[in-house]
């Protein structure tokens, strides 16, 4: 059983016991339970993507841990004009291990 789940503007296909690195969800802690809202939910023999259905179902998740990504190096550059400039990114992000999937009712 696997389910399409929506955080922070992007989509990810989980299952439980995965773990997802989502961005950083400021207000959660390590340890603490999140709920993520759901959008395509799979199991072993049907496919439920109504959202009506899909509304009451919010996927369970713990908060295992808070890091940063690999560094993005930003350069801009102008040919003949002496123009250059250097930035670096390093995106946070949250990793969280899915707990629970439930069922949608029939």
């Amino acid at each position: 059983m696997y389910a399409i789940v929506r955080s922070g503007g992007r989509q990810h296909k989980v299952a439980v016991g995965d773990i997802v690195e989502v961005d950083k969800i400021s207000t959660a802690k390590v340890g603490d339970t999140v709920e993520l809202s759901t959008l395509l939910l799979v199991d072993g023999e049907s496919v439920t993507s109504d959202p009506w259905v899909l509304a009451g179902i919010k996927v369970q998740a713990e908060v295992v841990d808070h890091h940063k990504g690999a560094k993005i190096d930003i350069l801009r550059y102008k040919n003949k004009t002496g123009y250059r400039r250097r930035q670096g990114h390093r995106q946070q992000y949250t990793a969280i291990k899915v707990t629970d999937i439930p069922t949608a009712a029939k």
